[in-house]
């Protein structure tokens, strides 16, 4: 890669990181170079249904007047070669004579994916895995969702530093400070679901919305409030409200939640249940990552941050891989990530059943997410 190509994909990312982080389609920034290193036009995908961004990029070009025979196209993903809501990138690219093609990461799309082969078949000289891992950041739950055919799953729980969520008369508000919250708040913003089960939803009667830190307000954006089990909601719960939408999912089947959240084009789903839904996800294999916020107090009782396990052994012991600590007010932050092994079998039973409620929405049938979809 020349500077102005490594320059370019400095810049790339950053259109990228700009992008609507929600939605379907991952985050994607491109960068056209004229044949000399000179910035011919940039441009990002805004979003579903949208150009993407090598398209974008092109029609910056065409506008500003500047051709783009023998350019270079510096973009964070491998140009998509199907047609969705919009049409093959890798066609847009060789009608536009450009030369050569600099991606960062290719796209794992069964149907999206292989763009760079077809380019070169056109032609085009193709370069990939530059800034590969700054790219798969920017795209990471969506590629796992991708990849995987279910939404990227972050378990996130509160407790004392002897591992217990609530008292044992089950209060539990609040056992971190606010600063804390506020990091709950800004980390579930960025999570497309937010899940959490039927004892949870009665006991807490949570809104489960994310707001502003400082002024309490609901953001403008808010995730879907996902309910796991079969007792019903009272008709004043808050999650019934219209501050967002609510999906109820009268089943106890992890898989069945997941296919669910998939059929909804969910990529990165944000579990807060309690103990129950927590030791379920984890038994399935489901958890990918672990935010626990530990705050520093004793309980000596109530219930654990983990149901049982079915574990009789340390030999058992579901090991996790830490990935950050960081002290949030008063309160401990961490990350980790479970290590891979043979899925636990879930216990529990499911239901193929739903129901509709006022202001809430019932599950479907789910197929793999395909890709990039616009």
């Amino acid at each position: 890669m020349s500077a102005a190509e490594a320059a370019a994909m400095r810049r790339a990312l950053a259109l990228a990181a700009g992008g609507p982080p929600h939605g379907p389609n991952p985050r994607v920034g491109c960068v056209l170079l004229g044949p000399h290193g000179d910035v011919l036009a940039e441009g990002r995908h805004e979003g579903a249904g949208t150009p993407h961004a090598e398209v974008a990029a092109l029609a910056a070009a065409r506008a500003a007047g500047r051709p783009t025979a023998g350019a270079t196209a510096v973009v964070t993903l491998e140009p998509c070669r199907h047609t969705g809501r919009t049409g093959p990138c890798t066609r847009a690219l060789v009608e536009a004579g450009v030369a050569r093609v600099v991606a960062a990461v290719e796209d794992p799309g069964p149907r999206a994916g292989g763009g760079a082969e077809e380019l070169r078949a056109a032609g085009v000289d193709v370069v990939v895995g530059h800034a590969r891992e700054e790219a798969e950041a920017l795209t990471r739950y969506w590629r796992h969702a991708v990849a995987t055919g279910r939404p990227f799953v972050t378990l996130k729980w509160a407790s004392t530093l002897d591992g217990r969520v609530a008292a044992p008369d089950g209060t539990s508000r609040w056992l971190t400070g606010a600063p804390a919250r506020a990091d709950v708040h800004r980390r579930r913003a960025g999570a497309d679901a937010v899940v959490v089960g039927t004892g949870t939803a009665l006991v807490d009667d949570p809104w489960l919305t994310t707001r502003d830190p400082g002024t309490d307000r609901p953001l403008p954006r808010q995730p879907l409030r996902t309910v796991v089990g079969r007792r019903p909601l009272p008709p004043g719960a808050r999650l019934l409200d219209d501050a967002a939408e609510t999906l109820l999912l009268p089943t106890h089947d992890v898989e069945a939640v997941l296919t669910a959240l998939a059929e909804r084009e969910v990529r990165h789903a944000w579990v807060e249940g309690g103990p129950t839904l927590a030791a379920a996800f984890l038994r399935a294999g489901a958890v990918d990552e672990v935010v626990a916020y530990l705050a520093p107090a004793l309980l000596g009782g109530g219930p654990a941050v983990v149901a049982d396990l079915g574990a009789v052994s340390v030999r058992d012991t579901v090991r996790l891989d830490l990935v950050s600590v960081e002290t949030v007010g008063g309160d401990v932050a961490l990350v980790a990530r479970p290590r891979r092994g043979p899925a636990r079998t879930s216990s529990t039973t499911s239901t193929t059943s739903t129901t509709s409620t006022t202001g809430t929405t019932a599950a479907a049938p789910a197929s793999a997410p395909a890709g990039r979809t616009s």
